[in-house]
This record gives C-alpha cells, structure tokens and sequence, in this order.
C-alpha cells in the first residue's frame, strides 16, 4: 500500500513539473510573437500580466461556484501582502530589463538560488546539504555561461534588481508557507490571491506599460491574430501560474528555481529550433553543464528525503525501545523500602 501511495505521489510530482515546463515554455513562446516587432509588436507586458490573472481568477471562481474546489480563510491582510510582493515582483522584473543590459539581467535572475536559501535559513531555519549547494552552483554557472553576455548596469537598475530579485524569492517563500500555515491547495491559494493581483495591475499595468515603452495600450490597434495569441497566452498562464503553486507548494522555492533553469534551457533550445536563434560552442557548453547540475540537484535532494525519512525512523523505533526497556525496569527491578532497609519485588 505505502510503495502505490509512493508511487503516486511520484507521478504527480512529475505531472506538476511537466505542467509547469511545457506551459511556460509555451509562454513564453507565444509571447514572444505577440509581442516582438516581428509579431504584433504588443508592448505592454504587465497590462497582459494583469490579463493573466484576470482569467486566472475567473477560473476560480466558476470552480469555486461550481463546487470542483473548496474555499478556506486566509486573512484578508496576508493576501494583500502577498499581492504585493508579488506585484512588486512583476515590475522590478520589467523595470530590471528595460534599465540593465540583458547580461546583468539574467545575472540578476541567476542570483535568485542564492537568495532563495538565505532568506529561508532566515525565516525558516532551513539548511542544504553540501550535495545540493555543490549541484545549485553548478546549475547557475551553465545557466550563467549560455545567457549572460554583455554586462551593463547603472544605479537605478541596480535597484530596480535587488527589488526584483527580493521580492521575487520572498513571494516564491510565502506561497509555500502560506499552504502549509492554512493547509490550503494550491489551486485554492491562487483562487484567493489571483483577483487581488488582477485588479492592481489592471489598474496600474496601463501607466508601468507606459514607463517602460513609451506607448499607451488604449492606442494599441487590436487585430484578430494579436487577440488570438492573447487568449492563447491567458490560457497558458493558467495552466502556469496552477503550477506554481503546485511546484512550490510539492517541493521547495529552491527546487523551482532550479526548474526554472531548466525552462531557460528549454527556451533556449527551441530558440535555436524554431526562430532561428544563433547556437554557439559556448551556449551547448553551458547548456550541457546545467543539464548535469539539474540531474545532481535531483540525486542529492532524493538523497537528503531518504536520509531524513531514515532518521525519522530510527528516532521513532528508539523511542519504542526506550519505552520498552523503561516499562520492563519498572516491573522487574527491585525495589529497596528505605525505610525498614528490605527488598519487594513487585
């Protein structure tokens, strides 16, 4: 029964990984077209993060409605502080590229692991075997050899990063806390933050948008194709952002940021097979080189899981043998009446 349970549970591992991948892949492919010059030139990326999350949360609330899923409490303030960071989140990210060169860019993005485990040594006491240390840097140096080119940066992109990156890894943090705090799915959780989210960016994306290229979305002129790669691109962003939350809530913000490496080389193959996208020696060095890093980073993170279930087991069958040993001394040791200086056995 246990080896089926385990079996299951290993499957929708995989699942929610696969989920995750290929949706954001998909993505950010589709994105790509809408909105390069090439395409439909729709320059206006935090207004769609707000579509997104729009759909996202209609989604929701018809499952919500239509009973497929349950509604648990979570405080309305931890939802509009999570809103937050994550919103803070998408712009650093947007504002980060627009003012660094793409060098720094993907530095930045890079530098998230790092983050991501001091902030939960911080927080949660969290610690990492030197396995997982040794495999993460591996994965960041291939990641960094085959995208990090030129490096540019100035004083103001220089915060709008550490905002980024910051507030990127602390929203990674609370998702999984959150779940585990109310014990609430991940379906549920992003049911509950998605509109919150939707509404602020709708809001705000508009005057980002215009800060970051000049342009206003109510000029834009919608076609049929650029309105048929936007659905395609809320629909995928479902399926995404559902992941997430799986990914984080299964495993660890760590563990996502490292598939979120293997998306970077994913992207970056079909690159190279769909648009046309140059692949050097350097860029098939860095990208065999992550590949063995993601491959390490699984070994040592199923190393550490049996390690500590191990542990966990001996610590329990310690305990029964104390209790064991503790119960038989009381009822066959001898005990001495002070007293009248005689023995009873009881």
């Amino acid at each position: 029964m246990a080896t089926v349970e385990k079996r299951t549970s290993s499957v929708s591992d995989v699942g929610a990984w696969a989920m995750n991948v290929v949706s954001s892949v998909g993505i950010i492919m589709a994105n790509k077209q809408l909105m390069s010059p090439g395409g439909y030139a729709f320059s206006f990326a935090t207004s769609l993060t707000g579509f997104h999350f729009a759909v996202t949360a209609l989604v929701g609330f018809i499952s919500n409605a239509t009973g497929y899923s349950t509604s648990k409490h979570v405080p309305l303030w931890e939802l509009l502080w999570f809103s937050i960071v994550a919103n803070m989140s998408i712009t650093g990210m947007n504002f980060s590229l627009m003012l660094n060169s793409v060098g720094f860019y993907q530095i930045s993005k890079l530098s998230m692991i790092p983050v991501v485990c001091v902030m939960e040594w911080i927080l949660h006491n969290k610690g990492y075997s030197r396995e997982v240390k040794a495999s993460v840097f591996v994965v960041v140096l291939g990641v960094g050899v085959c995208t990090v080119t030129d490096v540019k940066v100035n004083a103001k992109g220089f915060i709008c990063a550490c905002v980024a990156v910051l507030s990127t890894s602390l929203q990674q943090i609370t998702i999984g806390s959150l779940q585990k705090k109310y014990s609430i799915g991940s379906f549920e959780l992003l049911s509950k933050t998605a509109p919150i989210q939707a509404v602020s960016l709708l809001l705000f994306g508009p005057i980002v948008d215009y800060l970051l290229s000049g342009q206003f979305i109510f000029r834009y002129h919608l076609s049929t194709g650029a309105v048929l790669f936007i659905l395609l691109s809320c629909s995928l962003a479902v399926f995404c952002n559902v992941s997430q939350y799986l990914c984080i809530g299964r495993f660890s913000a760590v563990s996502f940021q490292v598939l979120g490496h293997m998306k970077t080389v994913c992207v970056l193959t079909l690159g190279w097979l769909l648009f046309d996208s140059e692949l050097t020696l350097k860029n098939i060095l860095g990208v065999a080189l992550a590949i063995v890093g993601m491959v390490v980073y699984s070994w040592a993170v199923e190393k550490e899981k049996q390690a500590n279930a191990k542990a966990s087991q001996y610590k329990e069958s310690l305990t029964e043998e104390d209790m064991s040993l503790l119960k038989d001394g009381v009822e066959n040791t001898p005990v001495k009446d002070i007293e009248l200086g005689s023995e009873t056995k009881g």
